[in-house]
Parts: C-alpha cells; structure tokens; sequence
C-alpha cells in the first residue's frame, strides 16, 4: 500500500531543496555575471576597449534614438540591433547607460515636429527620405536614423546609418548594424573624456594654407586640439604633440628639419603624411598639354627608410570625378561642361582593416602609386586602391585635356587596382641610423630605432584639401564637390586615420565586427506562407493534445498496478 503522507513529504522536500538552489543560483548569478554569445558573428558582444570605457562611466549616460515607428523589415532589423547593442552597453555601464527610442514623426504639433526636425538636422543626424513597399500600397516616410548622447549636461548627435552606398540598401544596412558600437561608444568617449589629444600641423615647407584644410580642421575640431607647428622653430618640442600631419609639402626640408621629424617617430611620434610626386599647372592643360614636374621636398629617403616610396607617376582611373572645362562660348560668355577627368580617380576600394570598413567612395587628385621596400620590423598594410579600370602614367607625364578625349578607351585603362595610401606599423629605423648627426644636435640625444609605431602615407596631397564655393568664394565641406553636389567620404577616412593613429584605448577595432546576411527566399516565402503559417498554428496544439493522451495513459496504468496489488 502507498504510504500517501510519506509521498507528500517527499514532494515537498524535493520542492524546498529545489528552490533553495534556485535562490542560491540567484544569487551567484548577481554576483557573479557572465555572459555568453553563441552567434556565429558575435554579434552580441562588445569589444574591450568598450567595455572598459563603459566600466569608467562615473554619471549616467543618455541615448535618444530617433528610429522607432512603422519602419521596413530591413530598418526594423537595424532598430533591433541597436537595441541589442545598448542592452550591452547597459549591462556593462552598470546601468549607467539609458536609452528610448523616439518616432520624430510624431511631435504634437507642425511646429514642434519642424524644430525637432531642425534639431536633429543640426546635430549631424541628416535625415533619409525612405520609399517602400506594403501589401496595401507604396509608404514615404522621413527618418533619422541617428542618436543624441548625453552626458554630464553635454550632447553629440550621432548619425548610425553609415555605409558605403554605393554597395545598395542591404549592404549599407548592415554596415551600419557592425558599426553601432564604434559610433556610439565614440559619442560616449568624446563627451566622457577629460583631456584631448593634440594634433599639430607642419609648416614652413609649402604646405596647404589653412583656408584649404578649413573642412579637415572642421572635422577634427570637436575631439581634437590642432596647432601649427613650424619645425625651424627648434625651441617648440614636438613630443607634446600626439600626432603631426604633413599637408601637401612642396618646399624642400632641410637635413634639420628631416631630422627632427626622424626623431620625433623614433620617440613615438605619430605620422599623418599626405604626399603630392608631381605638380601640375591646370592652367596650362588646354591644347598640347604641360607636363608634370617633381614636387622638390626631399622626403623620398625618409619615406623610404619607413618603408614605402611615392612614384613619380600618376595614375588615370575611368572610375572618375568630373571637372569643368570651357567648351565654347555663350553670347560673350564661355560655355563650361562638366568632363569625366581621368586624373580625379573616384576611390572605392579598400584594403582589409577596420580603420577603411564602410567607408563610401572617396575621391583623389592627381594621385601616385606607391610601392612598399624593405623595412625590417615595418608591417605595411595598403588601405585605398583605385579601380581596376586603371593605367599608370610613368614619367614625365604629360597633361592634356585633348588627349583625354580621345584615349578614354577601356582598352587602355587595363593596370588594375593601384595603392595609394599605406598604414605602416611595427618598429621604425631612423633615417640617420649610421650617418652624421646633422650640426646643431647633440649626438648623445640621437635615438636609432622607434618603439612599437603607426604611419600613415596617402599618395595625394590634394585628399585632404576642400573646394570653395565658386559664387562665395568661401570653403566647403571635406569631400563636397562644389559644381555636381556630389559628397563624398573623405573625412570618413581622415577621422577614421587619426582615431587609429593617437587612440590607444583601440575602439577603433569595434568596427571589424562582421555581421552575415542570411536572406530569406522570397519567392518561396510567398509560395509556402499559408503552409508554414498552418504548421505554426496546429503544431503546438497537437503536441500538447499529445501530450496530455500521453500523460492520462500513464496515469491510467499507474493506479490500475496499485489496484491490482489490493
């Protein structure tokens, strides 16, 4: 016979002892965290700069993204992920970082929507007019696909949908899911950060006047501090500078002057060197053409030593820019149309490194290849390449807009991908490793070799210069044609370049996170709906009708064994 109240005690021991571990796991739990992402692209963890930049937060940090409404699957699917990434973010913040999400759409009224509108355009989160498609019909609709971070009182907008677009929708989505992190977490650095880096810009060598780096400036101004830096002022010492960028050098430097940039690298000093082979006048390209001469700043042996040498050649890509040209007259004035110029290669191949990952086109002028030499120690990495439709024009090159015209022919254009930009890492030789010391420096100061060091040299010393606006004569933006409108990634590039280069907290690697695009077949998700959805539906049900036949046969021949023992 069953003992019932035996039974009874048992169960509800077994029930006690089961639920003292659930509380004592519990507990672990909140004492212990880990967490685990089995996805194959990691797509729910963060990297450890991140991590130890959230871990620092010393006051909450708030996020408003204005991505939230009736949005297509895509854009749902990018909204998703930023929320994945903020609950990352909260947990590693110890719940330091909130956030929402907020349809802009939706103000109360035409004009609180027209200065929320306003607000976001102003904080660098540029609206997308998107168009798609229902069952019922076609919806347009105005987003921003952007956040406002906030902390200790400040703000930075942050635009999220970032990509190459010329790679189309579902790609820039997905470039803008892997950069979540980077864009965010870049925010959160820039507000929470106490000190910020200095930056100083060469000159005295025929560099770029400052109304030409006006854009560049402009782009480095809200994380980084910039200074002219005049090396025959031997007096200012360079190691205070985190980073020096070189603009368009086109007067010789002096073996002083070579020397003290050498010693900065070998102290540990950054590079940022935008570098021109060749000059040319475009005043003088009509008719027979002029040629390209050398620019004279001695830097070949320099570079060299580094690792890489800029050819004295330039490279014409049919992937081109356009530039205006005087086609004739117009009553008393000249007829200009806008010609694509070979010479102004549009750049949207990139090397395999976070720093380039999403980056959109890009556009040079005038640009050289550059080969890499052997430099013991040096890790050459190249990261802008021009199209495959290229063709190298050796020197002496001459410039001609007649030419142009005639020998655009695909045939010719058959040199494939050029580099014309290299990041160079690892361990540097001084140039005057095994030379006099130039006079005026004391030997016992000299340093041979560098310390683990990063270099960056981009063949084209026109990359970092803006236009002007042709009626106002005033700068543009980095990267904005002033005659087509056209906009393009310059200043993605340079800030991504200098980030890399003076960071040592590495965020910059949040950026080669790589999230797969698994698609759907649509054609046989359309076909196989009504099935599918049929199986979601009855599925469930007759496994718990199953179930409960199961459990009540069971129970039927339990208690029927019990009668028979009677």
């Amino acid at each position: 016979m069953v003992n019932w109240n035996q039974t009874k005690r048992t169960h509800l021991l077994f029930f006690l002892v089961g639920l003292g571990f659930v509380v004592i796991a519990n507990q672990l739990a909140e004492r212990l965290r880990f967490r685990l992402d089995l996805t194959e692209e990691q797509r729910y963890s963060v990297t450890q700069p991140t991590k130890d930049l959230l871990s620092e937060l010393e006051e909450a940090v708030y996020v408003d993204v204005y991505l939230e409404g009736e949005l297509p699957a895509n854009f749902k699917r990018f909204r998703n992920s930023i929320a994945e990434t903020l609950d990352e973010f909260k947990v590693y913040s110890g719940g330091k970082v909130q956030y929402r999400f907020i349809d802009p759409s939706i103000a109360k009224s035409t004009k609180a929507k027209d200065e929320l509108y306003t607000y976001l355009a102003q904080s660098g989160i540029q609206p997308s007019n998107l168009t798609y498609k229902t069952e019922e019909n076609t919806t347009e609709k105005l987003i921003f696909p952007g956040a406002i971070v906030s902390y200790f009182g400040a703000e930075k907008g942050v635009l999220l949908l970032k990509g190459n677009q010329s790679e189309g929708p579902e790609q820039v989505i997905n470039q803008s899911i892997e950069g979540v992190e980077y864009q965010i977490a870049t925010a959160i650095k820039e507000l929470s950060s106490d000190s910020r880096k200095k930056i100083g810009m060469l000159k005295g060598h025929g560099e770029l006047d400052s109304a030409f780096i006006a854009g560049f400036t402009n782009v480095l101004a809200d994380r980084y501090d910039l200074f002219n830096v005049n090396l025959k002022n031997r007096k200012e010492a360079l190691n205070d500078y985190d980073l020096l960028v070189l603009a368009k050098p086109s007067q010789k430097f002096s073996q002083q002057d070579k020397y003290l940039l050498d010693q900065y690298v070998m102290q540990g000093g950054k590079l940022l060197a935008f570098i021109d082979a060749l000059k040319v006048d475009l005043d003088s390209i009509g008719g027979v053409g002029t040629l390209a001469f050398p620019y004279e700043n001695d830097l070949t042996d320099l570079f060299f030593r580094y690792g890489v040498r800029v050819n004295m050649d330039y490279v014409q890509d049919l992937n081109s820019g356009q530039m205006p040209f005087v086609t004739g007259q117009f009553g008393d004035q000249p007829k200009f149309d806008f010609m694509p110029w070979p010479y102004f290669p549009v750049i949207n191949s990139y090397g395999d490194h976070p720093m380039v990952k999403g980056i959109g086109p890009a556009i040079g002028k005038f640009v050289s290849t550059i080969d890499t030499v052997k430099a013991v120690g040096v890790k050459k990495t190249p990261l802008m390449y021009t199209s495959q439709y290229s063709r190298v024009m050796s020197s002496p090159v001459r410039v001609s807009v007649d030419d142009i015209r005639s020998e655009t022919v695909p045939d010719r254009f058959q040199d494939g991908g050029q580099p014309v930009a290299y990041l160079l890492e690892g361990t540097f030789t001084s140039l005057f490793k095994n030379r006099l010391v130039p006079q005026g420096f004391p030997k016992s100061d000299f340093i041979a070799n560098s310390p683990e060091n990063k270099i960056i040299v981009v063949s084209d010393g026109d990359f970092i210069r803006n236009e002007f606006d042709p009626k106002s004569q005033k700068p543009v933006a980095l990267g904005v044609d002033p005659y087509t409108g056209l906009v393009y990634s310059n200043p993605d590039f340079l800030l991504n370049a200098v980030d890399y280069l003076v960071e040592e907290n590495g965020l910059i690697t949040a950026k080669a996170k790589e999230v797969t695009i698994r698609p759907l077949d649509k054609i046989k998700v359309k076909n196989e709906r009504q099935k599918w959805q049929l199986i979601n539906l009855v599925a469930p049900l007759l496994i718990i009708i199953a179930f409960g036949i199961g459990k009540s046969i069971l129970r039927k021949r339990k208690f029927a064994s019990f009668d028979n023992e009677k």
